[in-house]
């Protein structure tokens, strides 16, 4: 049976459905909507995740499966790829597959990643909770991070670079 949902309604159900599963494709994923009763059909779909941020991350078992961005300050981790992940160990995955640069100025970091991949970095980076980030900002390939010290914009990079084992590649 088919339910008339809103479209906000079907935002929901989808983020429901990837938090709580390993969505591998959107087929998989019209089906679980299906399931639910929701009917979609391809294109929405597809608009749908992308009007949601969704990207495909690799999962503990070698898959690519959808993940979200996390809720803005809500702290909810809703981009989880399975068995309890903490915000710490998703940040260093997260930061190993899209940090491509960091480079400071005073208690300001600026933060590259490959296009499309700054929201989903900057939530990670906002759900480890850093004591040393005062919050941060994120467009499409870079992300403005904020360092509680006013001084501790070189430190926080170098914190940051650790975390993919490249220390001091920062562009000239």
């Amino acid at each position: 049976m088919s339910i008339s949902v809103t479209k906000a309604g079907r935002l929901a159900k989808i983020a429901e459905l990837v938090d709580r599963h390993q969505v591998r494709s959107q087929p998989e994923l019209a089906r679980l909507l299906a399931e639910s009763g929701v009917e979609v059909t391809q294109a929405t779909l597809s608009r749908d995740l992308d009007e949601l941020g969704a990207l495909k991350l690799r999962a503990d078992d070698g898959s690519l499966v959808y993940a979200l961005p996390g809720e803005g300050g809500a702290r909810i981790p809703l981009a989880r790829t399975g068995g309890g992940e903490t915000p710490a160990a998703r940040l260093r995955r997260v930061a190993e597959e899209f940090l491509v640069s960091a480079a400071a100025s005073a208690n300001l970091v600026i933060v590259r990643t490959p296009p499309g991949a700054a929201q989903f970095l900057a939530s990670a980076l906002d759900h480890a909770d850093w004591a040393s980030i005062l919050g941060t900002v994120a467009g499409d390939d870079t992300i403005l991070v904020i360092s509680r010290d006013p001084a501790g914009g070189d430190e926080l990079a170098e914190a940051l670079l650790r975390l993919t084992e490249r220390r001091g590649q920062q562009p000239a």
